[in-house]
């Protein structure tokens, strides 16, 4: 997917993986009780601070805080805009 954005220094950005639908029981979560994801696919990478390069790269999938980053909207998509210190792990 071509996502026609460019970070700045240590952003990124992040597609959230989709809110499970059911428990592991099998019982449907309605919307309003849903949890936010904290796991994600890394769409656009900045190109660090001079002192600091970049660990994560475009295609990663990682986690990341529950409330870590800002939620944008481009191109009718809604993403996260954090700083790469607001990511926990690369899974």
């Amino acid at each position: 997917m071509g996502l026609n954005i460019k970070p700045l220094a240590d952003r990124v950005v992040v597609e959230p993986a989709a809110a499970e639908e059911k428990t592991a029981g099998g019982i449907i979560i309605p919307d309003t009780a849903k949890e936010k994801p904290q796991k994600g696919k890394v769409l656009a990478v900045g190109n660090g601070k001079p002192d600091e390069p970049m660990t994560v790269k475009v295609g990663d999938t990682v986690l990341y805080g529950k409330y870590s980053g800002t939620e944008i909207s481009i191109d009718g998509g809604d993403y996260l805009m954090m700083r790469e210190a607001d990511i926990f792990a690369i899974v």
